[in-house]
């Protein structure tokens, strides 16, 4: 349930990014990097969808429209720490390791 929740190649980094506070579309586009913003507003529709992200629309004009973690989405959030950390930590190893097994292949 939790992989199809967050299975996407860009779900953990914008829920990563609106941990951070409140945000609006734009401020989230930029500070996530090269995210169209087709699938940009797809992914926050689905955050929202599923209760992991909060969209609060203001008044006014032009509309100003914020995202923000939900209680859920917070914790998962915090769930997906020690997660990155480990993928950190075995990805800095990984080329070190495949060097050595590429290595062992070739002198046999």
């Amino acid at each position: 349930m939790v992989f199809n929740l967050i299975w996407s190649k860009w779900k953990p980094t914008i829920l990563w990014r609106v941990d951070e506070g409140d945000r609006r579309f734009a401020d989230l586009r930029r500070s996530i990097g090269p995210i169209s913003e087709k699938v940009l507003a797809e992914q926050l529709r689905q955050l929202v969808r599923d209760g992991l992200v909060v969209r609060t629309a203001g008044d006014g004009f032009p509309l100003r429209v914020d995202y923000g973690l939900s209680a859920d989405g917070a914790e998962l959030n915090a769930l997906l720490g020690p997660i990155a950390e480990w993928g950190d930590r075995i990805g800095a190893r990984t080329p070190a390791a495949a060097q050595a097994s590429d290595a062992h292949i070739v002198d046999q």
